[in-house]
């Protein structure tokens, strides 16, 4: 009979298997990634044969900057001109072949968007959410300067009532106090523990700094099953 390891082997363990989750994160992402299509519509997705990951934020959350610095990349990811102006979604392959896709969701928070783009958005985004399977999980993103919004919580909800299982991420973690962010990581965990879908792992990162860069490469890795 194997001898039961330690607490402090089985932490070691734990800590061994994260760092070379990690690399080879680090590895397959210095590899190919390239930007397959938008689609405005479901019926232009590829089809379903790889898992995807989501990622979805509140226009200005840095969305593009934390796809690019995942990927390694400078523009695979580019931000829109407007606001709540671009309704598509954006999908990247990853990988020779591929072994899975990223899925760039329209930003949501549509103080500039009309009433028809954000009835078009919700629509959209509802009936991908629902109906790809291969879906794994969803990012959602919040700034750390302002927490969780209403529209936050709002697609929170949204995700508790697809079943879709998703991590939530600080970004601009730089751009703070250390005990402001620190504060707002308290409240946001707090919340998360309220929404059955929701990974009870924190990540706080910053796209400009390489803040949680690895870590968060590494959970997308992992969450695609590759």
């Amino acid at each position: 009979m194997a001898k039961a390891l330690s607490p402090e082997e089985l932490e070691a363990q734990e800590e061994a298997e994260k760092a070379a989750l990690a690399k080879r994160a680090s590895k397959l992402f210095s590899g190919r990634v390239d930007f397959l299509l938008s689609a405005p519509q479901l019926k232009f997705l590829p089809e379903p044969t790889v898992p995807e990951i989501a990622f979805c934020g509140r226009s200005n959350v840095g969305k593009s900057s934390l796809l690019n610095a995942i990927t390694g990349r400078k523009g695979i990811a580019r931000a829109s001109v407007t606001p709540g102006r671009t309704q598509e979604l954006n999908i990247f392959e990853v990988g020779e072949p591929t072994l899975f896709r990223l899925v760039d969701m329209p930003g949501y928070g549509f103080a500039k968007a009309p009433l028809k783009v954000v009835e078009n958005w919700k629509k959209l985004v509802r009936t991908y959410l629902k109906g790809r399977q291969v879906l794994h999980r969803t990012l959602v993103l919040v700034d750390s300067r302002h927490g969780l919004k209403e529209v936050d919580r709002e697609m929170m909800r949204m995700l508790d009532e697809t079943a879709v299982s998703y991590r939530v991420v600080l970004t601009k973690a730089d751009k703070i106090k250390a005990s402001a962010l620190e504060a707002v990581a308290t409240k946001t965990a707090e919340e998360m523990a309220k929404h059955p879908a929701a990974y009870p792992e924190l990540h706080i990162t910053s796209a400009e700094k390489g803040m949680g860069i690895a870590e968060l490469r590494a959970a997308v890795l992992g969450d695609a099953g590759v």
